[in-house]
């Protein structure tokens, strides 16, 4: 990111001040992102034969109650929860997202 901006790899002690004091729109950005809500790795578990994969989560994925291997059926799920709806997340590496939601 710093060479697509053109910074330099070494600044003078003055120069990454001047650039703290007065960051660019970019930076400002790229630092809010940085919350630590989200891991860097995840390691996703099917819940009905345990196989696992690590993959990078992306935003758009939303809180998962489980994970299935894309080729199991739904009826090889455990039941929905009363009161709540499954709602399935399809492009999750070889999983699919399983959420589970309340009914509102």
């Amino acid at each position: 990111m710093a060479r697509h901006h053109g910074i330099p790899p070494f600044w003078s002690a003055d120069q990454l001040a001047a650039f703290q004091a007065d960051p660019p729109a970019w930076y400002v950005q790229s630092r809010a992102n940085r919350t630590g809500k989200r891991p860097v790795w995840v390691e996703l578990r099917c819940a009905i034969c345990g196989t696992s994969e690590t993959l990078r989560p992306k935003k758009w994925w939303p809180e998962f109650s489980m994970v299935s291997c894309s080729w199991h059926g739904a009826d090889e799920l455990p039941p929905v929860p009363e009161g709540a709806r499954r709602r399935e997340v399809y492009g999750i590496g070889a999983f699919v997202g399983i959420v589970d939601e309340p009914i509102s």
